[in-house]
C-alpha cells in the first residue's frame, strides 16, 4: 500500500514542494485532556489518528531554501481510507523560487491507480486529454509524475501526529477556539532522530530522508474534547533552510465520494516516459 507522509525535505528542496493541514468536528464540551499529561494527551491522539477513516486537510506550507529561495504552497486533500485507499487532492497555490505552477495541480488516488491532472505536465509529457492515468507500478518509472503523487504522501495524519510524541517539552499554555470549537493548545519541539523512532520501522527511513533537512521542529497542536487534532503547526530550519506548516483537520470519519475522471477525459502515461 502507497505510504503517506509530509515531506519535510521535499518541500524544503522546492522540487515539489510540501502541504499539510487539518480542522475538524467535535464538540464544544470542555476538552477532557485538562485532567491529563500532556505527553499522554499526545499519545493517546496518535492512537486516535490511527483509526481515523476519513478527513479532510486544508493546508498552507512555506519554505525556505538557501539554493532554491522561499517557496509556497497552499491546497486541501480529502482523505479516505476504507473501503479502499481513495485520496483527492487539489494544489491552488505551488511556487517556489519564483517559479509557480500555473492552474495549480490535481492529484486522485484510487486503490493501486492514480490520476493526475496538470496542465503543464500535460504539455511536458505529450498527453493528449487532461488527465493521465498512472497505474502505481509504472509510477516510479516517471519522475515528472511521481513528484506529483509524492504530494499524496505526505499528508499521513497517524504518522504526523506520531512524529510530535517524540516531544520531551510538551505543555499545555491554554484553551482555545478552532473553527468555533474548544481545544487544548499543547506546544512543544521534538528533535527529528528520535521523532522518526515513534514510526513502523518500514516508514522510518522515508521519514528520515524527508526530514533530514530540519533539525529540531518546534510544534503547536490543538487537541479537541473527543480526543483528536484539529490544527497542527510546525516550523524548523537548518543551514538556511525553513519550513512553516499550518495544518486544520475536519471531517473526520464522515462519508467521502471520491470517484476516477470521465473515461473521455483520461489518457494513458505516454510509452517514452515508462521506459
Amino acid at each position: 500500500m502507497l505510504k503517506r507522509r509530509i515531506s519535510l525535505a521535499t518541500a524544503a528542496a522546492g522540487a515539489a514542494l510540501v502541504m499539510a493541514a487539518v480542522a475538524g468536528c467535535g464538540t464544544n464540551a470542555q476538552p477532557i485532556q485538562l485532567k491529563l499529561a500532556a505527553s499522554e494527551v499526545l499519545a493517546q491522539a496518535a492512537q486516535k489518528t490511527a483509526d481515523v477513516t476519513s478527513y479532510t486537510v486544508d493546508a498552507v506550507v512555506r519554505v525556505t531554501h538557501p539554493q532554491e529561495g522561499t517557496g509556497e504552497v497552499q491546497g486541501r486533500m480529502l482523505y479516505q481510507g476504507k473501503p479502499q485507499l481513495a485520496v483527492d487532492l487539489t494544489l491552488d497555490t505551488a511556487q517556489m523560487g519564483g517559479r509557480s505552477l500555473p492552474g495549480g495541480a490535481r492529484a486522485l488516488l484510487l486503490g493501486d491507480t492514480a490520476y493526475v491532472k496538470v496542465e503543464a505536465l500535460k504539455d511536458l509529457l505529450g498527453a493528449s486529454k487532461p488527465w493521465i492515468k498512472v497505474p502505481l507500478t509504472e509510477a516510479d518509472k516517471s519522475g515528472e509524475v511521481q513528484q506529483y503523487l509524492s504530494q499524496i504522501q505526505q499528508f499521513d495524519l497517524a504518522g504526523t501526529t506520531k512524529l510530535v510524541t517524540a516531544s520531551q517539552d510538551v505543555k499545555a499554555v491554554g484553551t482555545e477556539s478552532v473553527n468555533g470549537e474548544d481545544a487544548t493548545h499543547y506546544s512543544g519541539t521534538f528533535p527529528v532522530d528520535a521523532a522518526v523512532q515513534q514510526l513502523p520501522t518500514d516508514e522510518r527511513e522515508q521519514a528520515r530522508t524527508h526530514l533530514a533537512e530540519l533539525k529540531d521542529v518546534k510544534f503547536d497542536i490543538w487537541v479537541a474534547g473527543d480526543g483528536l487534532p484539529r490544527k497542527l503547526a510546525m516550523n524548523g530550519s537548518k543551514d538556511g533552510g525553513t519550513l512553516d506548516a499550518t495544518l486544520l483537520f475536519k471531517g473526520f470519519n464522515e462519508p467521502v465520494s471520491i470517484q476516477a475522471p470521465a473515461a473521455d477525459q483520461v489518457g494513458e502515461l505516454p510509452r517514452n516516459t515508462t521506459g
